[in-house]
């Protein structure tokens, strides 16, 4: 069954990455078939002929599924050709809600679908995004319910189950779920919100998740840990949670002494009970067809081995949706599973050389996993976590007790004071993985970068590769093979290590001494680092905490005397877990809808509203705040009442910081007289977009302008107008999309600037 399964996930994936290519894929898939048959039926049957002839059957119809779903999706992308386009719908939410930033996502059918003029005549799956306060009850969202939205869409990308992105500003909940849905919702809602209710952080919001795969309540800081750590896979609901509730079912059905096939229908019910439940992600569905095509094998008294279990699972999953095959879900639960069902015994074996048994058992489990699964994830993050291994060797003996017990606290919620014992019971071992998540992930080079795309994906399959035959060294490989793989394993080591000291002790070694502002690489968003002798501030964290981690660990910077948060987009606040807990004094913006939340994850020791007209000292210099104005009605939040704050003195040159100040605010800054001539370093607005008053920039007359930009961003910053009218007044333009790091300070001889990528 592997290579049929293969063949059928290889045809799924060129149809659905390629859909012009699927109906190719099924005549051709077809046409080996019949060949096969054709040749068995002439020269007899053979094993290898019949792999052929199945795999080429199920990868035809995989992609025949594409093929006739082709024509409407196509003319639903289209819709959206020239932009986004208006949409109303009526939509079957088929997937658990999940919260993003500000938004709740879903996936589901629509049913009724009007994009601009053109109406779609049959359901098409769609991935919608609801703003939280968009809708009145948030438990009338959620897995079985049917929603009305109106808003904007666009078509969704390549290998996307969704044909269309929705974006809802409007929703109108038209049915609840019912049933066994609104049970089980109730369940999930009640287990999060009540009866862990009460219980201290961390464990608390992880509980949830390690039972029913409930990630909602689960710190955003907890969560960047356990991805640092690699244990986000324990609130993932896979094989190892199926198999023990398909346990503890046919061990309630032994103690009722109920007949063998009734004990198989009891489980096959609480399996498919607990799929509902814990919602029916992808992982979930394959763990849950796995397990019962296990059970079918049982009943019908042959031992079903794993590993055709798993292929058979596949192969079903596929034929029933071909959009799987781009799952990462789906794909790391199949990857996880093989890798246990087929390297970690080897693995074991070969780790007996070096270490007593159980270790070696112990360690060759979360190795296997990690081996196959770490080139999928570097396609998410360009990161390897070091120390994932043993972290899950100190970690996941505690998941089982954890789920078994939250399980049973959150069915038996019908009876609270036996839930909350149970839950305060299963509490214990769920923050045990908490606090193993948060020790692990702040350890020096958690998380070594390694380049992402198809090129790191390959680069490290080939050091996993290296891996498992230095381990195993099987004796019917060449020994010139077995010595290149312990070369690469070597470089690889090497490389790893190299990377981690640059992100911890050795960093500050790797780039010149004396600077005063440091502009941080973090893609598109903005991080400058003010340092004045040993105090530092920092303004603005970009979007994600682990650029920022890495570019304070190559400064050498632990401590921050002053946080400032310009505004509360998430360019700019995204990455403040970064620096949660070393942080002296906050000053931010207008605090708006959610600002509250990013001030709180910064645990600052004191927190202030800034003003124009405060001033303070970084150690001997000196900043001032030019922006905004207090109370603004014209600018109560957001870009324009961005804080705009300069820096001076004791060898910091003179830098203005704009925040994301637009053309209107910039003037409104000028009039007011607080920006003077001549400053030696400004942050350009926003990035560089069009949006800017030149006359600020002539005033200011920097020798350098500094933009925060990523490489990859959608918005064209920074525009040729900006650059232009920098260029003009004689200002040196540094940006991170090109320069990487960059860092500027003040000698005897002026100015100087050094870029990462330039010198």
């Amino acid at each position: 069954m592997v290579p049929v399964a293969a063949a059928a996930w290889g045809a799924g994936l060129v149809g659905v990455l390629a859909p012009d290519l699927a109906g190719w894929l099924a005549v051709a898939g077809g046409l080996v078939c019949a060949a096969s048959a054709i040749r068995m039926a002439v020269r007899g049957p053979t094993v290898a002929l019949s792999i052929v002839g199945v795999g080429a059957a199920f990868a035809a119809a995989v992609a025949a599924q594409v093929w006739l779903a082709e024509p409407s999706r196509s003319e639903a992308r289209a819709w959206t050709s020239d932009g986004d386009a208006f949409v109303t719908a009526t939509i079957d939410v088929e997937t658990k809600v999940r919260r993003v930033g500000e938004n709740l996502w879903f996936d589901g059918d629509a049913t009724t679908l009007r994009v601009g003029h053109a109406t779609a005549d049959v359901a098409l799956p769609v991935t919608v995004a609801v703003p939280v306060d968009a809708l009145a009850e948030r438990a009338a969202l959620d897995l079985g319910a049917v929603v009305e939205i109106r808003g904007s869409a666009r078509a969704a990308d390549a290998g996307d189950r969704a044909v269309l992105v929705v974006f809802a500003d409007a929703v109108r909940a038209v049915a609840e779920p019912h049933g066994v849905l609104a049970v089980a919702a109730a369940l999930r809602d009640g287990f999060a919100g009540d009866v862990v209710a009460g219980l201290p952080e961390p464990g608390a919001g992880l509980l949830p998740g390690l039972a029913v795969g409930d990630t909602r309540a689960i710190p955003p800081e907890l969560d960047a840990d356990m991805k640092a750590s690699s244990l986000t896979h324990l609130t993932a609901v896979s094989g190892a949670n199926c198999a023990i509730v398909v346990g503890l079912a046919f061990g309630l059905a032994a103690l009722l002494r109920l007949p063998r096939p009734l004990r198989f229908v009891l489980a096959g019910a609480v399996l498919a009970g607990f799929v509902v439940l814990v919602t029916p992600e992808p992982s979930v569905v394959r763990a849950a067809s796995m397990a019962g095509i296990a059970m079918l094998s049982l009943l019908a008294g042959r031992a079903g081995a794993g590993v055709p279990a798993l292929a058979a699972a596949v192969v079903i999953l596929l034929l029933v949706d071909p959009w799987l095959a781009t799952s990462y879900g789906f794909a790391l639960s199949a990857a996880a599973t093989a890798a246990l069902l087929l390297l970690a015994g080897p693995l074991a074996r070969g780790l007996e050389r070096v270490m007593p048994r159980l270790l070696a058992l112990a360690i060759a489990v979360p190795l296997s996993a990690q081996l196959a699964c770490g080139p999928i994830i570097l396609l998410l993050a360009p990161a390897v976590p070091l120390y994932g291994v043993v972290a899950n060797l100190v970690a996941a003996p505690a998941a089982p007790a954890a789920t078994v017990v939250g399980l049973l606290a959150c069915v038996l919620q019908g009876l609270p004071v036996v839930a909350q014992g149970l839950a305060a019971v299963a509490w214990a071992p769920a923050a045990w993985i908490a606090q193993t998540a948060h020790v692990f992930a702040a350890l020096p080079g958690a998380a070594v970068p390694w380049w992402g795309g198809l090129g790191g994906f390959v680069a490290l399959a080939i050091v996993d590769a290296a891996t498992v035959v230095v381990i195993l060294r099987p004796a019917h490989v060449r020994t010139a093979v077995r010595r290149a793989a312990a070369a690469v394993l070597a470089i690889a080591v090497g490389a790893g290590a190299g990377a981690g000291a640059l992100g911890g002790v050795a960093g500050p070694l790797t780039t010149p001494a004396g600077w005063s502002i440091a502009l941080c690489d973090v893609e598109q968003g903005d991080a400058i680092v003010l340092r004045s002798s040993d105090a530092v501030a920092l303004v603005d964290t970009g979007p994600e905490p682990e650029a920022l981690r890495a570019c304070l660990a190559r400064l050498g910077v632990d401590r921050i005397e002053m946080l400032v948060l310009t505004h509360f987009d998430l360019d700019h606040v995204g990455g403040v877990e970064a620096v949660a807990g070393r942080t002296g004094t906050l000053l931010h913006g207008p605090v708006g809808d959610d600002g509250s939340e990013w001030i709180a994850q910064a645990r600052a020791q004191d927190v202030v509203e800034a003003s124009a007209g405060m001033t303070g000292r970084l150690a001997e210099a000196e900043w001032r705040v030019l922006w905004p104005r207090p109370a603004s009605r014209a600018f109560p939040e957001g870009n324009d009442a961005s804080v705009v704050i300069e820096f001076a003195g004791a060898g910091v040159p003179r830098t203005l910081l704009l925040g994301d100040l637009g053309a209107s605010a910039q003037s409104v800054l000028l009039a007011t007289g607080a920006v003077s001539a001549d400053y030696d370093v400004v942050k350009v607005a926003h990035h560089g977009s069009a949006d800017q008053d030149g006359e600020l920039y002539r005033l200011a007359a920097p020798d350098l302008a500094l933009v925060g930009v990523g490489a990859d961003n959608d918005y064209g910053h920074p525009t040729d107008v900006v650059l232009a009218e920098l260029a003009a007044i004689g200002a040196a333009v540094a940006r991170t999309d090109l320069d990487g790091l960059v860092l500027a300070g003040q000698d005897a001889r002026g100015l100087w600037v050094w870029r990462e990528k330039g010198g």
